[in-house]
C-alpha cells in the first residue's frame, strides 16, 4: 500500500464525507459469516495508530489501495488485531484512493489464531476453527493458516447439517464423503453433526436364532448368534431375523419367496420428519437426489458428485458472502 499523508482537516473532512455516503457501499458489520474468497482480497498491514473507529478511518481515508484489496487486517501489538472493509469508486486502475471504510471489528471482538492445518480458502475450515477456539457469532476470527496465508470469518454462525448414517462401516460412509466434499466445494460454512445408527444396537433389540444383514462389514461377524449376509445369497433359508431396509426385504422375497422378521435400519425411516438440515441415504432411491424440505436424500451407492449436488441444493437459499 502506497502512503499518502493527509492533514488533520483533510482526514476529518474525508471521514465525514465517508459517513454521509455510507449507504452507497455494501455494509458487512452486522452480517454473519463474512469471509473473503479468494483470500487475495485480504491485506495485512502493521498498524501503530489508535485502535478506534475514528482513528482507523482517519488513518486510511484517501490512501491508495491495490484494486483487489477489499479488507485490511490491522496488526497491532502482539496478537492485537482489527478488521476493516474498504471501498473505492474505480477498481480498474492498479491502485485507487480509498473512498469508504467500514470498521468491522476492533481488538475487543477480534481473535487472532495461527493454525497451520486450517485452509484459509475454505469457509468450512474457518468455521470449524472458530468453533474449536470458541469464537462465536458476536466476534471475528483472524486466521493465519495453511501456507501462512491469512483470512477471517466475521460473526461465524455456520449452517449445521445433521448426517444420519449407518455404522459400520467406520467411518460412516456418507459422513466421510460429505467431509471430503466440504474440503473443495464452493459452499457456505457448514458444520456436520453425525447421527449414528449402530447396527449392533439394532441387532441387540432382538434375540433370534440367526441374523441376516445386508452385507459384510467390520464388526458384524459376532452378534451373539450366527450371521449371514444377504448379498452373498445364502443357499439355505435359515430361521433368521433380517436387520435391513425395504430393499433388503425385496431381495429376500426374490431369493426365498417370503418375509422374515425384520428390524428396520433405513436412515430415512429412522430419521422421520424433521425441520433440521439433514442428509441421509436411502436404498430405494437409485438415481439422482431428492429433497424434502430441509432433508436431502442420496442413493445408498452415492458418490462425491451426487453429494456435492445435494449439498448445493440443500444450501441454495443460504447467503454466501
Amino acid at each position: 500500500m502506497t502512503t499518502k499523508v493527509l492533514t488533520r482537516d483533510e482526514a476529518k473532512h474525508d471521514g465525514n464525507a465517508a459517513k454521509a455516503s455510507a449507504s452507497k457501499w455494501p455494509s458487512y458489520r452486522d452480517r454473519k459469516n463474512v469471509i473473503q474468497i479468494p483470500y487475495r482480497g485480504v491485506s495485512c498491514q502493521p498498524y501503530d495508530g489508535e485502535m478506534s473507529e475514528e482513528g482507523i478511518v482517519s488513518h486510511f481515508m484517501g490512501r491508495e489501495a491495490y484494486r483487489r484489496t477489499n479488507f485490511i487486517v490491522l496488526e497491532g501489538e502482539g496478537d492485537e488485531r482489527a478488521l476493516v472493509a474498504i471501498h473505492a469508486e474505480d477498481r480498474e486502475p492498479l491502485f485507487a484512493p480509498i473512498e469508504h471504510i467500514e470498521v468491522l471489528a476492533l481488538p475487543d471482538t477480534c481473535v487472532y489464531a495461527k493454525d497451520e492445518e486450517t485452509d484459509c480458502a475454505n469457509r468450512t475450515d474457518l468455521a470449524k476453527l472458530a468453533k474449536k477456539i470458541g469464537v462465536g457469532p458476536d466476534r471475528t476470527l483472524i486466521c493465519e493458516g495453511l501456507f501462512d496465508h491469512i483470512n477471517f470469518i466475521h460473526h461465524p454462525d455456520p449452517l449445521v447439517i445433521r448426517v444420519v448414517e449407518v455404522a459400520p462401516p467406520e467411518p460412516p460412509k456418507l459422513f466421510h464423503l460429505i467431509e471430503h466434499v466440504l474440503t473443495y466445494a464452493d459452499l457456505p460454512p457448514i458444520l456436520l453433526e453425525l447421527e449414528r445408527i449402530e447396527v449392533r444396537d439394532l441387532a441387540a433389540q432382538v434375540k433370534p436364532k440367526a441374523y441376516l444383514v445386508p452385507c459384510r462389514s467390520g464388526g458384524l461377524d459376532d452378534l451373539g448368534a450366527p450371521v449371514y449376509f444377504l448379498d452373498e445369497r445364502p443357499p439355505e433359508r435359515k430361521d433368521w431375523t433380517l436387520i435391513g431396509c425395504e430393499r433388503s426385504l425385496q431381495f429376500h422375497r426374490h431369493y426365498y419367496g417370503d418375509e422374515p422378521p425384520r428390524v428396520e435400519m433405513c436412515p430415512r425411516k429412522i430419521a422421520g420428519d424433521r425441520d433440521e438440515f439433514t442428509m441421509l441415504k436411502c436404498c430405494l432411491l437409485e438415481f439422482g437426489i431428492e429433497q424434502d424440505g430441509n432433508v436431502a436424500v442420496v442413493p445408498w451407492g452415492t458418490d462425491l458428485q451426487m453429494v456435492e449436488q445435494a449439498l448445493k441444493e440443500l444450501t441454495k437459499d443460504v447467503e454466501v458472502i
